[in-house]
């Protein structure tokens, strides 16, 4: 039997405009010089551009092309159709009179060269793209015009029912006069579209027309958006709820005063009790103001992971000042570029000699610590500023993100409240001090009188250490980036003979967010609660949440869901227009939570901090849509920034730090794979050889963090360029995927040992095979395969090696030696 052929299902939304509106549009029209079929079009674009990712976009419009190519022509009956590609590129801020005034001149331009045929145009363009799936699917025919000698609808007899079914068009829109009114048509392929979008894309365009009937050409085209959706976006935007008035610190000062002897800290440097803590911190502050610090002022921290970190930060707002971290593996070059921008002259330290530059003074912690303590906290404004924590920057510096008490209080009072935060409760801080999830893992369980549980900074890395401490202290709460989580979830699953910790609560944010991960944490924590956030660190933290307890199908990766209290969202068009339900755009965050800005950087401020109907926004640069029940999805970012595990990274800077290489005459960066991965291209100068560019890494991680280095560096003739002159980067994405793994492994493995490593490593990193000398990191290895590894590693060989080891021996051969010291007792 012939195979069965699924054929398209075909749907028909139609409407009589009536004859006074008709009327009415043609009058318009003649006094602005404009066609019916123009005004319809150009109608017709504005929908189809509300409805797309991009408001640009070309139409296939139908021509009635009969030539006189024969004097008897016009007896022939026939098909004389003929298609016409037509741009519509409508620009931000401009009347609706223009942009059809533009389609016009546009149409009429095309119309000139329509020996060309729309066919050869999509040939030639799937030619020179390389893309054979080159369409123009959205169809305009209109009859307005057409002379009477060509029969439209024949007029005896009576038009029931009709559809155009052409499965290569998803959208025929067909315009006919009749009955002195305008018969207006769409027939669409039905399962291209998700349910209820065609009929609210042709709702909107019934409004529009009604809207120009009113006459008001002259001024921007309105947003679309349904009224039906514009409800469902004000009522999860309806967040309101009470407002901090105390800093971010007051909290834990309070639970200090009510019960001292309550343990506060535990894990790296042993416990300290809340009346500790508070103590240490006052000396701090008193140590502070007497080195001239003063309300409002930056202060630098730069200490390892401990309890240090936490004094420090309490001591720099019980002062008064503002607290800008900056970890200790940082490179001295951008720890000097971050101080220099937040305007710090005083860093909190640990006695372990750096080297600072002349502006800055270093105070060891304890010799701080000694001081006399203050009474108690300078009193401030909760819209003071609380701390400053730099970002990766676009054009190559990092930016100081700055936020208030209040906005950060915000968050972490209502994540507290939402998720019932409490005395009992324990947070095992693994987030570095410079990333903002650490806000949450100090001042939330401090707030509620809880207790943070900290690693060592040796420990910050370790899985293994993880499951130590949580196991020891009883932590009951998990905040990480989704990376982490899996290698928590990877290193218990190799421990199955001990219980697993007793975690009640799971906060994963920062990246993307796998629909593996809910179902895992079920199987592995009895009862426990996970929860997935977003927003950004310029919204203090978090702005929205989700609590999962089961995965639909349907989804590809956990959405965003809702605003968290006080907070708001818009997804919007390229021309700051709301979106409609399922339509991409960047994501907008308002509220509480918005930060004041970037730290002394009002260029930067001014583009990302935006006013829009009486009220503050930041642009995110987020990709994001609304699903019909007003649930947030994150789709990605629409500029060149990327997240690798859980960092926010901006190519930009990545490539500028290549390009100051002086063997480079230039460079770039881009971000491949799920998790991404980070893939340097460079051109060498003319006449560097290899021994020229030996230095490059070095060279880039002393101006990056370390996970902002690439990987591996790809060395080129020259940059692709597109037909404009920028770098191509799909073209560097594909080169970096097909360079994924080298086609030689090198020298093969030696011994049942380094096989089975070589073995392991290949699974891992979906390889065909390892050579013994290949490096881990250059292959693709991260933190997450690398915990996946030693899990693999204690499953085959019964033997624990810290994640720390397997960096510092990233080759098979380097693996086999840590095997073999392990089993000997050496190590």
């Amino acid at each position: 039997m012939p195979p069965t052929v699924q054929r398209p299902r075909f749907l028909r939304r139609e409407q009589q405009l009536p004859e006074s509106r008709w009327r009415r549009l043609r009058e318009l029209a003649q006094r602005y010089g404009l066609t019916g079929s123009t005004l319809l079009a150009t109608a017709f674009a504005e929908v189809l551009g509300a409805w797309s990712a991009r408001s640009d976009l070309t139409v296939n419009v139908t021509l009635f092309d009969r030539r006189d190519v024969h004097p008897d022509i016009d007896a022939v009956l026939g098909d004389f159709t003929s298609l016409l590609l037509v741009g519509y590129q409508p620009e931000p801020g401009e009347s609706w009179l223009d942009a059809a005034r533009r389609m016009q001149r546009r149409m009429g331009e095309d119309l000139a060269h329509s020996d060309v045929s729309a066919v050869w145009v999509m040939r030639e363009l799937a030619r020179r793209r390389g893309n054979l799936d080159v369409s123009m699917p959205v169809v305009f025919t209109s009859t307005l015009g057409v002379t009477d000698d060509v029969v439209v609808e024949p007029s005896f007899a009576e038009r029931v029912w009709g559809i155009s079914q052409t499965p290569q068009v998803w959208l025929d829109h067909q315009v006919v006069e009749r009955a002195g009114g305008l018969l207006l048509v769409w027939d669409a392929v039905e399962e291209l579209f998700p349910a209820g979008v065609l009929d609210a894309m042709f709702s909107a365009y019934m409004r529009l027309l009604e809207w120009l009937a009113e006459g008001r050409w002259e001024v921007p085209v309105p947003a679309l958006l349904p009224p039906e959706q514009r409800i469902v976006r004000a009522d999860v935007n309806a967040t309101a709820g009470p407002v901090p008035d105390g800093l971010l610190h007051t909290a834990f000062f309070r639970r200090a005063a009510e019960a001292p002897e309550r343990v506060a800290l535990l894990g790296a440097g042993g416990e300290l009790s809340y009346g500790e803590l508070a103590g240490q911190a006052l000396r701090v502050a008193g140590a502070l103001l007497g080195h001239g610090v003063r309300a409002g002022d930056p202060v630098g921290i730069t200490l390892p992971k401990g309890p240090e970190q936490v004094v420090a930060v309490l001591g720099v707002l019980a002062a008064g000042a503002v607290y800008v971290p900056c970890g200790v593996e940082q490179p001295a070059l951008r720890r000097d570029r971050i101080f220099a921008d937040a305007g710090v002259r005083l860093v909190l330290t640990d006695t372990a000699a750096r080297d600072w530059p002349e502006t800055v003074r270093a105070l060891p912690l304890t010799d701080a610590v000694r001081a006399t303590a203050t009474a108690g906290p300078v009193p401030l404004d909760p819209d003071s500023p609380a701390y400053v924590i730099f970002t990766s920057g676009s054009t190559g510096q990092p930016k100081g993100v700055e936020l208030t008490h209040r906005a950060a209080g915000n968050t972490v009072d209502d994540v507290n409240e939402r998720f019932g935060v409490r005395e009992t409760d324990r947070v095992l801080a693994v987030s570095a001090l410079d990333f903002d999830l650490s806000v949450y893992d100090i001042f939330g369980p401090l707030a509620a009188g809880g207790a943070v549980v900290l690693p060592a900074e040796r420990e910050r890395r370790e899985p293994q250490a993880w499951l130590r401490l949580c196991r020891e202290h009883r932590v009951t709460l998990w905040n990480s980036v989704p990376a982490l989580l899996d290698m928590l979830l990877v290193a218990l699953s190799g421990d199955a003979p001990a219980p697993a910790p007793g975690l009640r609560l799971v906060l994963v944010s920062g990246d993307w967010v796998g629909v593996d991960l809910p179902g895992r944490v079920a199987a592995t924590f009895d009862g426990c609660r996970f929860v997935a956030l977003g927003g950004a660190t310029e919204a203090a933290i978090w702005s929205n949440a989700i609590e999962v307890t089961e995965v639909p199908q349907t989804w590809t990766a956990v959405p965003y869901g809702l605003p968290l209290r006080n907070q708001r969202y818009r997804v919007v068009d390229d021309r700051g227009r709301d979106c409609p339900d399922w339509v991409p755009g960047e994501l907008w965050i308002g509220g509480t939570g918005v930060a004041t800005g970037y730290r002394n950087d009002p260029e930067r401020t001014r583009e990302r901090f935006v006013d829009y109907a009486g009220e503050r926004w930041y642009r995110t640069g987020d990709l994001g849509r609304y699903w019909p029940d007003g649930t947030l999805e994150f789709l990605g970012r629409t500029d060149h920034q990327v997240k690798v595990r859980g960092h926010r990274i901006e190519l930009g800077e990545v490539t500028a730090a290549l390009a100051a290489y002086p063997a480079l005459s230039a460079a770039a960066a881009v971000a491949v794979g799920r998790p991404p991965r980070l893939v340097a291209f460079g051109v060498p100068e003319a006449g560097r050889g290899d021994e020229d560019l030996a230095g490059l890494e070095e060279f880039v991680a002393a101006r990056l963090p370390s996970y902002a280095v690439p990987g591996v560096c790809l060395l080129l003739d020259e940059l692709p360029l597109t037909a404009n002159g920028k770098v191509d980067r799909s073209a560097l994405e594909k080169l970096a995927e097909e360079d994924g793994a080298p086609v030689e492994p090198g020298e093969p493995p030696r011994g049942p040992v380094e096989e089975a490593v070589a073995a392991i490593w290949a699974s891992l990193l979906d390889l065909p095979g390892v050579g013994r000398e290949e490096n881990f990191i250059a292959l693709g290895g991260d933190s997450q395969l690398a915990a996946r590894l030693a899990a693999a590693l204690r499953d085959r060989f019964g033997v624990d090696i810290p994640l720390r080891q397997l960096f510092a021996a990233p080759t098979v051969a380097g693996t086999a030696r840590l095997i073999d010291g392990f089993e000997e007792g050496a190590l």
